[in-house]
């Protein structure tokens, strides 16, 4: 199809030195091993019913079941890094109509999406990306196509008409932008800090959205759909389809999330760990490639202004204060140097 980017011929050269790889070793080392789908318990993550947060009841009772919604969530995130949510105001119109609007830019021909983020007044360029540029072996490569938005250039009034997503992301990035905002307030409350920390440097401009679409994958077993990472911002909110794929590493085993139909997922990012001092979790996490199917997911990334200093919020700290520039700069150089990114590692502070 003229609308797929030509991952086969672009990465020919990694898929015959794995297949000669292959046949020339008995053994593989365990890094060269990619686990496939069907070596991964599927389970369920925890659930977090929004309802009891979203009225202006009082009352011991509704104030018990509120209190109760907050220390779930506060407890999934330490826990686990992940949660999903019910209930959460986004209406299913607006969701709808996002993965309608994205489907169809994915449609485009390859050419003409690549030509997008190069007009004039339309998205930053190179904002759309396909699989891996860095990747000199398969573990590292991506197969995937992806928009990834910073929503400064998202106009301020009118959506620009000659990027189909412009109107569906104005939308959907509003009502996103308030649920993140309402569940950091209470991931902050509950490790007792002020809640209004992240109002103060995170803004609906600061933050990024990240359209993507898994194509189906030849080489199911070799490849990854979004190689093994972790957030780089305090929390994500992903609204995936059904088909599945998406896996996380808890307690030393990959598990793939069994998709919910009427559930958003959220997961903790590394600025939220350095913040709470390592309380909340920002968990490894990944794609598996599909053979037969196409997979397409949209998440929205809460992040803070270049210029704000990430600090631990508890002493002793863990991690030394970084800039959210510093940050980002750290990351995409260990990516260049290393092929993957490294992370919070980098900021430990070293222990006496």
């Amino acid at each position: 199809m003229e609308s797929e980017p030509p991952f086969e011929e672009a990465y020919k050269t990694l898929f015959d030195n794995h297949c000669s790889n292959m046949k020339g070793q008995e053994h593989q080392d365990d890094n060269d091993v990619i686990t496939t789908a069907t070596e991964v318990e599927e389970g369920e993550l925890p659930l977090i019913d929004l309802w009891p947060l979203t009225g202006d009841e009082e009352g011991p009772t509704t104030k018990e079941v509120k209190e109760e919604c907050k220390r779930g969530m506060a407890w999934a995130a330490s826990e686990w890094g992940f949660f999903q949510v019910v209930n959460h105001g986004i209406s299913k119109e607006v969701l709808e109509n996002m993965r309608k609007e994205q489907e169809k830019v994915f449609r485009e021909p390859f050419n003409k999406k690549q030509e997008m983020m190069n007009k004039k007044n339309m998205m930053s360029p190179g904002s759309y990306t396909w699989g891996t540029p860095t990747a000199t072996c398969l573990r590292q490569l991506s197969w995937s196509e992806a928009f990834h938005i910073p929503l400064t250039d998202l106009p301020s009034s009118t959506p620009h008409a000659s990027f189909p997503l412009s109107s569906a992301m104005k939308q959907y990035t509003t009502n996103v932008f308030e649920l993140a905002q309402r569940l950091a307030k209470i991931l902050v409350e509950r490790v007792g800090h002020e809640s209004s920390f992240l109002e103060e440097i995170c803004f609906p401009s600061t933050c990024y959205l990240r359209v993507n679409r898994y194509p189906p994958c030849p080489g199911y077993s070799q490849v990854f759909g979004l190689m093994p990472h972790t957030d780089s911002d305090f929390l994500t909110i992903l609204n995936q389809d059904q088909v599945g794929g998406l896996q996380l590493l808890k307690d030393g085993k990959w598990i793939a999330v069994k998709p919910n139909p009427k559930a958003l997922i959220v997961n903790i990012g590394d600025l939220f760990q350095a913040w709470s001092n390592g309380v909340y979790k920002s968990v490894e996490h990944r794609v598996v490639a599909n053979e037969k199917r196409e997979r397409f997911s949209t998440a929205y990334f809460l992040c803070p202004s270049y210029d704000a200093v990430i600090q631990s919020c508890k002493e002793p700290s863990a991690y030394r204060k970084f800039s959210f520039r510093e940050y980002r700069q750290q990351v995409q150089d260990d990516v260049k140097k290393f092929g993957h990114k490294v992370g919070l590692s980098r900021f430990l502070l070293c222990s006496s």
